[in-house]
C-alpha cells in the first residue's frame, strides 16, 4: 500500500466517512474463548493502538512503517489496503484511533500476533468476488487527494498494479495505454475498469462497442486493436 504523507481532514468530515462506510464488508463472529485461549480485550486494543500512535490519537506514515514491519507485511503489500478497508481507514497512511478500535474489535485483533493470526483471512477476501469488489471500490476515495474529484494517474497506476496486476491478463497493455493520454481517472472510470476486467475476453472479442462504457475504455480498445493490427 503506498503511503502518501498528507493532512488529515477535519474531525466534522462526516460525509467522506459516510460514503467509506457504505461500502459493504463481511460479518466476522467474535472468537470465542477455549480453554487456555483469551479473550478479545478492548483495552488492550487501546493500548496496543499506543504502542505507535504514542499519547496522539493517529497513527502516521512513520509508526504506519514500524507497524508494518512488526506484523510482517510490507507498507506496498495488498494486505495492507485489505486492513485498512476493515478499519474503514479514511486517509491513505494514517489509522485513527477510532478507527483501530472499530476495525480491530470487528477481526477480534488485540496484539500483533492475533492480527498475525488473520492474515490468511484477509488473503483470502481477495479471492471473494463480492469482498474484492468492495476492496476495490474503497481504495478510490482512500488513496486519492481529498480535494480532488479524480485519482491522479501516478496513483491511479499504482493502485491497479497493487489490485488488478497479477489477475487480469491485459493489466500491462491498459498500463502503457493509460500512459498515452490520461493524466488522472474519475470514479466511474475506475468502476467501469474492474468491470471490464472481469468480463472482457482478453482478445477483446466480446467488446461491445455499442455498450454502456465509459469512453476511456471505447479508447483502450481502438488504440489496442491498431497495435495489434501494425
Amino acid at each position: 500500500m503506498p503511503v502518501k504523507k498528507r493532512k488529515l481532514p477535519d474531525a466534522g468530515d462526516h460525509e467522506h466517512r459516510c460514503k467509506l462506510s457504505s461500502l459493504s464488508r463481511p460479518h466476522i463472529r467474535p472468537v470465542k474463548p477455549v480453554g487456555a485461549v483469551r479473550s478479545f480485550s478492548g483495552k488492550r486494543c487501546l493500548t496496543w493502538f499506543h504502542e505507535y500512535a504514542g499519547p496522539g490519537t493517529v497513527v502516521g506514515p512513520e509508526a504506519m512503517a514500524k507497524f508494518c514491519e512488526d506484523v510482517g507485511v510490507e507498507p506496498e503489500n495488498v494486505l495492507m489496503l485489505v486492513l485498512a478497508w476493515h478499519l474503514e481507514a479514511a486517509n491513505m497512511g494514517f489509522f485513527t484511533r477510532d478507527e483501530w478500535l472499530r476495525g480491530m474489535t470487528v477481526l477480534q485483533c488485540d496484539c500483533t500476533e492475533r492480527l498475525q493470526s488473520k492474515l490468511d483471512y484477509l488473503r483470502s477476501e481477495l479471492n471473494d468476488a463480492a469482498a474484492f469488489k468492495n476492496i476495490y471500490r474503497y481504495a478510490f476515495d482512500f488513496s486519492r487527494d481529498k480535494n480532488q474529484r479524480v485519482l491522479d494517474m501516478d496513483t491511479a497506476k499504482s493502485m491497479l498494479d497493487l489490485l488488478l496486476g497479477r489477475t487480469w491478463p491485459l493489466f500491462p497493455v491498459f498500463h502503457r495505454f493509460l500512459e498515452s493520454k490520461y493524466k488522472g481517472l474519475n470514479k466511474d472510470q475506475w468502476y467501469n475498469v474492474l468491470e471490464f476486467s472481469r468480463t472482457i475476453n482478453p482478445d477483446l472479442s466480446n467488446y461491445d462497442e455499442d455498450g454502456a462504457w465509459p469512453v476511456l475504455l471505447d479508447e483502450f480498445v481502438e488504440w489496442r486493436k491498431s497495435c495489434s493490427a501494425s
